[in-house]
């Protein structure tokens, strides 16, 4: 049975190792939501640097979820005093709990709050994907996959919650996302 690979990326305001309140508070939240996010229904796995080093995420050892990468239009720091950057990569049963995921609780909240941290960058912020049963992505996928539907739009290998797609390719709907005129034809 297929699963859902989910790659996130953003740019922060400020690096990961910046003292100011918003930075410490984003780490606090970021733990919380991840916490709430792991116990939902659906979840299965997200990419973890072998020691769980925050802030290390160019020099980590990530194991099965490859080398880390970024995508060409991150632009600032790759060093633990440099990096301002927020991603995740992760694995899901399929598109519904993903979605209840993300757009409840914890994590809500946050998106709500997303732009106290986060760059307005013109560019996707997520992107999905279909991965066969024995499939662990990668980052170097999940890249991939961004900047393609960056340049693309929604496509079956690489499309959002707003054009979502189906294991078999075709269009999917995903009920309370995007609207009947964001739907592919």
């Amino acid at each position: 049975m297929p699963r859902l690979a989910l790659y996130t990326f953003g740019v922060l305001k400020s690096p990961l190792t910046d003292p100011a309140p918003l930075t410490r508070e984003f780490y606090a939240i970021g733990a919380a939501v991840y916490r709430e996010i792991s116990q939902s229904p659906g979840y299965l796995a997200h990419a973890e640097a072998a020691d769980g080093e925050q802030g290390m995420l160019f020099e980590a050892d990530w194991g099965a979820w490859g080398e880390f990468a970024v995508p060409a239009w991150y632009a600032k720091g790759r060093t633990v005093e440099t990096t301002a950057l927020a991603t995740t990569l992760s694995l899901w049963t399929d598109l519904r709990p993903a979605v209840d995921a993300i757009y409840t609780g914890l994590h809500r909240g946050a998106l709500n709050r997303r732009y106290d941290w986060f760059e307005k960058t013109g560019h996707p912020n997520h992107v999905f994907w279909w991965v066969s049963d024995d499939v662990i992505p990668t980052w170097r996928d999940g890249v991939s996959k961004l900047e393609h539907l960056r340049d693309h739009g929604s496509a079956p290998h690489a499309f959002t919650f707003q054009r979502p797609f189906a294991p078999d390719g075709t269009p999917a709907r995903i009920n309370g996302i995007g609207s009947a005129n964001d739907q592919p034809r």
